[in-house]
């Protein structure tokens, strides 16, 4: 067993599973997710015959990333490849005092957003918690001066809600004060293509975690086009789950739109879009495509792109242009693609 992605009460189960106190559990955890400690010997004060009798038993692997590629912007994309041959990527991307991990949850993706590259994979597996957390704790061994990862966002390769169970294991224990590794919920950021009972569930979860919805489109046509989700969900049924997504007082949902020329970009889809957000507790972010090989779509004129966030921030709806990090190594929104094993 690997004890990464083990929530702290499981390692003081596995504790007195061994003999041991509930106490050495805890000690344990402290190790793994308080200190990124992951060699048993080293772990001081654990008794000798406990140590002895957990490395019979369990494993404390973090993946090493295969590649490392840097970024003009200062990014960094991280390839690991796992135990069965599989790779997933990370990008670190520093920003100021931030320093924000994206994070995948899945080796590929299903739901075929016809803008990703990640769609084109098709869906391989879904990643165990372990294989999920191990990104963050490797990221923070890449930080020099004892620095670690800021900021978290579950936007990378995958739909995280169709991960669910391990999504929200590795969340508790990215937010456990005590034990875990001790993030705000404030700064981590799940996202989704729009799986509506899975937005549901996470609000009833009491998380707190910030929800990011991957819109792309104001109308059912135009996002059924791009995003065949939709046909499950319709975009006003997408919204009306947001608006019951719980949120602290000045917590807001962000949008994420992938700005397409020629498709989703007019002042119309402006003005559709703002309609369809009155009385929601919203921010924007308009990402302007990122350019992949075969890709049918292209980028809209800067123009367009400042038309279209003027409309928005007209109607008092807080909206950025985002320009991704990475678009140089092929880590930027939209561009995630390992190869598949044979």
């Amino acid at each position: 067993m690997n004890l990464v992605g083990f929530l702290p009460n499981e390692l003081e189960d596995l504790a007195v599973e061994l003999g041991a106190s509930r106490y050495r559990g805890r000690q344990l955890a402290t190790w793994i997710y308080r200190k990124g400690v992951f060699d048993l010997d080293t772990m001081s004060d654990l008794p000798k015959d406990v140590r002895a009798r957990l490395a019979e038993r369990v494993t404390i692997h973090v993946p090493e990333p295969e590649r490392v590629t840097a970024s003009q912007d200062g990014s960094r994309k991280l390839v690991f490849r796992l135990g069965d041959g599989s790779r997933i990527s990370s990008v670190l991307m520093p920003d100021d005092d931030r320093l924000t991990l994206c994070v995948s949850t899945q080796v590929g993706c299903g739901f075929e957003c016809r803008f990703c590259l990640t769609g084109v994979m098709g869906l391989e597996r879904n990643l165990t918690a372990a294989e999920i957390l191990g990104q963050v704790l490797a990221a923070n061994r890449l930080c020099d001066g004892g620095q670690r990862v800021t900021h978290i966002v579950f936007m990378g390769m995958g739909e995280p809600l169709a991960n669910y169970a391990a999504l929200v294991q590795t969340l508790r224990i990215l937010t456990d004060a005590k034990l875990g590794l001790g993030y705000s919920p404030r700064r981590i950021t799940v996202s989704t293509v729009g799986l509506v009972p899975g937005i549901e569930k996470l609000g009833r979860e009491n998380l707190k975690v910030n929800l990011a919805i991957s819109l792309h489109a104001a109308s059912d046509e135009v996002r059924s086009q791009l995003m065949p989700v939709n046909r499950s969900w319709s975009v006003e049924t997408l919204v009306a789950a947001v608006r019951k997504y719980p949120l602290a007082p000045r917590q807001r949902v962000f949008f994420e739109y992938v700005m397409l020329d020629g498709i989703n970009d007019s002042p119309e889809d402006a003005r559709r879009l703002v309609r369809l957000l009155r009385g929601v507790r919203a921010k924007v972010n308009l990402i302007p495509f990122n350019d992949w090989d075969g890709s049918p779509f292209r980028r809209p004129p800067l123009a367009r792109i400042l038309a279209f966030q003027s409309i928005l921030l007209d109607a008092e709806i807080t909206t950025t242009v985002r320009w991704s990090k990475g678009e140089d190594i092929g880590a930027a929104c939209g561009q995630l693609r390992e190869p598949i094993p044979a």
